[in-house]
Formats: C-alpha cells, structure tokens, sequence
C-alpha cells in the first residue's frame, strides 16, 4: 500500500468486511443434504432472503420455508454496507409514475419497521436514528442539491422530510457551502443485523443451509450440488450476485462499491467537527461518497472504487485496489482535514445489483411460482425490508397495498452484451471523476455528467 495513506498495524484489505473483524466471521452452518419439500425456497441468505422468511413465518407459522445460502447468511453486500438505513427512493419517483408517492411513504415506514422488529426481537446492531445530511461543495453541486430539495415536494416529500440547511449547523465539512437535512435515516451495524434476523428466523424454525451454491432456478425447484429443493415457490435473493446464476448475467449489473474505516478518533476530533450524534453524510458529487460515525468511534467512508468488472464477475473476497483506498482516504481527509492523525484500519468492497433503468423491482408469478427482489441501488438496507413484506402478501396471494405499489411486477430490459456492458459503466464513472474535477470552477453542472447519464440511464 502507498506511503500516502497511513494504514494501522493490524491492516486488513477484505476478508469480508470490518463489520464482521469487529464481531467474528460467523462458523457457517450445515449444508442441504439431500433432496427436500418446502412450501416456500429462498435463495439467498442475505437481508432479503431474511426478511422475507421473517414475514413469511410470522404470517403463516405452519409454511415450510427453507433458506439457501452459497456461503453464510449476511455474506453479501447485506454484511458490507455502510450502514444506512435510508428512506431514499431505490429508483426514480418519476421512472416509478404516479403511484411513486405511497412507494415514497413506505420506505420511510420501512425505517420504523425496521427498528421496531430489532426492538421486539432484541436486535442489538447499534442503530439510531440519526437522520442524514447531505453537503454540496462546490456551486454546481449547490445548483444539484437545491434541485434535488425543490424536486422532491411533487412526491409528497414536504419540509419537514427533507429542507436545505446549514450544514455548520449539524456537522462541520471542510468545504460546505450548503446541506440538505433529513431525519429519515438511521446508523446501523450491517452485519450485526444481518447475523441477528439469521438467529431470529432460525428460531422461528426456518434452517439455512449454508455452503450451498444454488447452480439452477426453474420453476418450483432450486438446484444445488448437494440436492433439489421441490417447492411451490422459489424466491431468487440474490442482488448483486445474480449475475452468477444462468441465463440472468445481464440481468442486474453487478456494481462495487467500496470502503474504507478509520482507527478510533478522540474526543476531540468529533468536538471539532460537530458530528456528536449519530448522522449519516454524503454529498453531491457525482463520484458521490457515504458515511458514518460508528457505535465504537470510527468514522466509515464508502465510494465508489473499481466499479465493474467485465462479463458481470463478481468479487467475492472483498479485496479493494491500492487506488481505491488512496482515493477515499484522500476524500475522507478532505472533508475532515483532523482526521489526517488518524489511520485506515480496513479496506474491503461489496457487490451491488442495477438494473438497466436503476430502479428495483419485486415480482411473484403464481403459475409458475418463481419470484424475486432487487436492484436496490445502493439502497437495499430499507429497501430489503419493504420486499420482505411486500414479497410475503404475494406469496400468500393477497392483495394488499403493499401488492399494489408501482415497484411489483415492473419488467426491465436486460443490460447489453459485452463489451458494450463494461464500456459504458466505465466510460460512465469516467466522465463523472472528470466532471466533478471540473465543477470545482463551474457554477453548474458539467455537459460530462449529463453525458454520462445519457450513457447509462441514470
């Protein structure tokens, strides 16, 4: 690793995520052993996968319901967020239309559902609800923040979910001309979560089988190397990792995004910088970055590193490039210039899925039993729990205003093939490095982003 960037002594690059170095890499548990019945086979042990056996066995305790999980649940990007519980849209409110609005109002029910079910199950994954602060730095990203505020009230998103701020007021960025303000987002630990909905269906009497790759998904069946699941519905959990099961490689693009987290800072670091509570922070970059303070006083610092790979491959080792961490600490430092006495602790990345509009979907057919969520975007952590609720009404075949939301049933055209694919996700993140560059003397947006929107549909 570079001399720039000051790593501690017990520096890791991946192994999963400091998430899981801060509580232990679970012991997976038992593999599928042999063909199985079930009314309902979830692919995927990740938040969805997970919420979706929690509704489904606390609506119907008598439904067989099965878990599957290619290495152990929370391995996934649900282990490797930053840790926002946000109430941002996972899409577009206007690609969404007119029922956009009540989607809009779930997802910040979605936050409220999340606590109270880490209340009621004695859930411990450090969550607060903090609410969130985005800040603009330069002319061009005020133009875009003002925009984004001014944009949202048609959706029903009023003062009191979002306003325009000071952002001195909450929280001191080196830089910040202005903020947005919402409350509508909480700090948690993903992989404290992650493990505790695990114990908590597991309890329920849902088994995961872990260490069991599913090969194949065909309608009312689930295919692994260790045996087929026979089920009357088989859910695919897969997010970002769907590329990997055949004939969905274009399906969602499996996107990266990466991290990096500090040594524990003093006292008087956080006193400088205002940030005493517990909000999350991004901005308006188009290179955007996220953060957090964590429960134990670290501040965690995402962006987007290398952002694709050709043919749809998928990390899963969580290894991050020398230039990704060099990139986010250098940002970090900047927002925050007393963080430079600080050090990296941990560097590690996560698989994120994107569907070819940028809006996720949920979907169920009843004549052959097949569904699925995702496409969450980068927004996933709330998102996952609105599809476990939603995925649970139209497994049991009811309609409800969860069934009802424009986000069911979408249909999206696939990604192209290669290597139109990789050329345009990374012409895409290209032009939005340069046009961030060049805002820092432009008083709006640069024609690059736009460009690079046109590119991708963004």
């Amino acid at each position: 690793m570079s001399v720039r960037v000051p790593l501690s002594s017990e520096f890791v690059n991946g192994d999963v995520s400091f998430w899981y170095r801060s509580m232990g890499v679970p012991a997976p548990g038992p593999r599928l052993d042999g063909d199985l019945d079930a009314d309902v086979a979830i692919v995927g042990a990740g938040y969805t996968g997970l919420w979706t056996a929690y509704y489904l066995k606390r609506a119907r305790p008598s439904l067989r319901v099965v878990l599957l999980e290619q290495e152990f649940a929370g391995f996934g990007a649900s282990g490797r967020n930053g840790g926002w519980l946000t109430g941002d849209l996972a899409g577009s409110h206007e690609r969404y239309g007119e029922g956009a609005r009540r989607l809009q109002r779930e997802m910040y029910t979605s936050i409220d559902e999340v606590i109270a079910v880490c209340e009621k199950e004695g859930i411990d994954c450090d969550l607060v609800k903090g609410g969130v602060l985005n800040v603009a730095r330069t002319p061009a990203q005020v133009s875009r923040l003002r925009e984004s505020v001014e944009s949202a009230r048609p959706w029903g998103i009023g003062e009191e979910d979002l306003r325009l701020v000071n952002p001195g007021d909450h929280l001191r960025v080196a830089g910040a001309i202005e903020g947005s303000w919402s409350p509508h987002c909480a700090r948690i630990q993903p992989a404290k979560l992650a493990q505790g909905l695990a114990r908590v269906v597991r309890d329920l009497g849902v088994p995961i089988y872990e260490r069991t790759p599913v090969t194949e998904i065909a309608p009312h069946r689930a295919v692994t190397p260790y045996g087929t699941v026979t089920a009357g519905h088989v859910i695919r959990a897969t997010e970002g990792f769907t590329s990997r099961l055949r004939g969905l490689r274009r399906q969602w693009l499996p996107m990266n995004s990466s991290m990096i987290v500090t040594e524990p800072l003093p006292e008087s670091f956080w006193d400088e910088v205002g940030w005493r509570g517990a909000e999350l922070l991004g901005d308006m970059a188009h290179y955007y970055m996220y953060a957090q303070r964590t429960a134990d006083d670290r501040i965690a610092f995402g962006g987007r590193g290398r952002p694709y790979l050709y043919g749809s491959r998928v990390d899963a080792r969580g290894h991050t490039h020398e230039w990704t961490v060099e990139a986010l600490w250098s940002l970090l430092t900047e927002f925050f210039p007393a963080a430079r006495s600080s050090s990296v602790a941990h560097a590690w990345s996560g698989v994120l899925g994107v569907p070819r509009d940028w809006c996720s979907t949920v979907h169920v057919d009843p004549s052959t039993g097949l569904g699925w969520a995702g496409g969450y975007t980068g927004h996933g952590v709330t998102t996952t729990n609105l599809a476990g609720r939603t995925l649970r009404d139209l497994v049991l075949g009811e309609e409800t205003e969860l069934t009802s939301l424009p986000w069911v049933g979408r249909r999206v055209r696939a990604w192209e093939p290669e290597p139109l694919r990789w050329i345009g996700v990374h012409a895409m993140y290209r032009l939005y490095r340069v046009a961030d560059e060049r805002e820092r003397t432009m008083p709006r947006t640069s024609v690059l982003a736009r460009f690079a929107d046109l590119i991708t549909g963004h």
